[in-house]
């Protein structure tokens, strides 16, 4: 799946720019140009990786970067602030806010790739790789394969996207809102408790030879994978 990259940036041609070269890229990019416009975003779809300026208008890029690492469906998504301070105390304060990384203004584009790569690699390793591992749970994408704890697991198509898209997106709770998006696609009506039925035969293949439950229920919010290993 292609990964989805938020571009909180007031700067027009700097926004403009970044968008360009991003989706150049292999990036599906969207652009919010004020705080509340990212926030607004981010609440209706959680992206996979924001470019965050710092001094954004109605509400500023830390504060954004506050908000979204204080709610539990957004702490995990990887931020990298971008912004003319210079100073070791305000790159200090960013990351202490929760930004993953740090780029000062101006900055090359290759620079940044790089630094989006680094972080994704980092943090979302699911996101680029064919074949990847969580714990004891491994999926490979090209032989359309899941095995866990060494013996393989049979899923039917939409449980293999599901467990796919929840191994992309380790630790983030996601909606069933969210999910019936992200696995089913925008334009299928399907109801939100379809989701509940797939989860639920998703965590009865996991589970046969398996103690640990790797999916996580999140009451009034959704699921998340979460396995440690």
């Amino acid at each position: 799946m292609t990964p989805h990259i938020l571009v909180a940036e007031d700067e027009d041609s700097l926004a403009t720019l970044l968008n360009y070269n991003l989706e150049k890229e292999g990036y599906a990019v969207a652009v919010a140009a004020d705080g509340e416009d990212a926030l607004m975003m981010i609440d209706e779809k959680l992206p996979d990786l924001i470019l965050l300026d710092w001094m954004l208008p109605k509400v500023s890029g830390i504060e954004v970067c506050r908000r979204l690492r204080a709610r539990t469906e957004t702490r995990n998504i990887p931020i990298i602030m971008l912004t003319a301070r210079g100073e070791e105390t305000d790159r200090i304060r960013g990351l202490d806010t929760g930004a993953d990384d740090y780029i000062v203004k101006p900055f090359s584009m290759s620079e940044l790739s790089a630094r989006i790569r680094a972080v994704l690699r980092r943090l979302r390793p699911g996101l680029a790789e064919d074949r990847v591992r969580i714990g004891d749970l491994v999926i490979d994408r090209v032989a359309h394969r899941v095995r866990r704890g060494g013996q393989e697991i049979h899923l039917g198509p939409t449980e293999f996207r599901l467990l796919d898209y929840l191994m992309q997106h380790p630790g983030r709770v996601f909606s069933r809102e969210q999910l019936l998006d992200a696995v089913w696609g925008s334009d299928v009506y399907v109801e939100a408790r379809t989701v509940d039925v797939h989860v639920g035969r998703l965590r009865k293949a996991l589970n046969r030879e398996a103690s640990a439950d790797p999916i996580r229920t999140v009451r009034s919010a959704g699921y998340s994978l979460d396995l440690e290993g």
